[in-house]
């Protein structure tokens, strides 16, 4: 079924308008593909009745999470780049549990933003765990994971994984915190305890308010399906997000030139973690 011009406006509009991610024109075809599904799933007969229903149809609310779905991208694995997750641990997260044993404060808060299936909180929940060991149980620790899709984010809860997901762990990482199922990992109850799982729009201030305050935010491979403004939209809100001195780590290909100058860029070996100013 193809898209008329019309059409894909209408749509490209709708979805920047609900979620804030920008599709440009040369990426038509996606729209065309992503979408035909749910126009026959629905018995709907063109891309205009699907915009129709969307905005007007009693089961909207159900179809804009569909829609949700598969608009977003979910590739993602078990410690994707190895570098940047090196720094994390010994620089990010060393200085971190530092400055809470100085206090006298354990208490940790990272904010997993875009968490897709859970490979990136449970991975950071496996990081804390090998920095902290035995002593972990003393420590009040939250990663609040979320994501725009209720699909991944159920998957994420349950928190069962093929080897694909895997194909970038260590051996005896997958030996000491996951439990072989015949041919799926089931994640260890220890890791599920340090998430807390839930949906979220980064295009809703208020939803974004809601969040608790982090020492550390991650928001990898995200940013890059928005436009310059929504960019700057939800930068800000990591930066009121977290606490002085708070760290914000993004995608490999993803950069705040010209999108922020609240943050101090720290150069890094395969990173840049940027660190709120003020």
């Amino acid at each position: 079924m193809q898209i008329t011009d019309e059409e894909f406006i209408q749509l490209r509009d709708f979805i920047y308008q609900q979620c804030g991610i920008f599709i440009a024109e040369n990426r038509k075809y996606l729209v065309e593909n992503r979408l035909s599904n749910r126009i026959k799933d629905l018995n709907l007969k063109s891309y205009s009745e699907y915009y129709n229903y969307l905005r007007f149809d009693a089961g909207r609310r159900e179809e804009l999470n569909k829609l949700f779905e598969v608009v977003t991208t979910n590739e993602t694995s078990f410690f994707r780049n190895p570098p940047q997750l090196k720094v994390f641990q010994d620089y990010v997260l060393g200085e971190v549990i530092a400055a809470c044993r100085q206090s006298g404060r354990k208490r940790i808060r990272i904010w997993s933003a875009g968490c897709s299936t859970g490979e990136e909180p449970y991975t950071l929940a496996i990081i804390l765990h090998e920095v902290l060991k035995g002593e972990i149980s003393s420590w009040d620790i939250k990663i609040t994971a979320n994501d725009l899709s209720e699909a991944v984010l159920a998957a994420a809860r349950r928190g069962v994984y093929n080897e694909y997901a895997l194909r970038t762990t260590p051996p005896e990482i997958i030996r000491t915190y996951f439990t072989k199922e015949g041919t799926t990992y089931k994640i260890n109850p220890s890791l599920k305890r340090l998430v807390s799982f839930g949906q979220i729009n980064l295009s809703d201030r208020d939803q974004l308010r809601r969040v608790e305050k982090s020492q550390i935010v991650f928001c990898r491979n995200v940013i890059i399906y928005f436009d310059d403004e929504m960019k700057r939209k939800v930068i800000g809100a990591f930066y009121d997000n977290l606490e002085p001195n708070g760290m914000l780590l993004i995608g490999h290909s993803e950069s705040l030139h010209n999108i922020s100058r609240a943050f101090k860029p720290e150069h890094h070996t395969g990173t840049i973690v940027y660190r709120k100013l003020g």
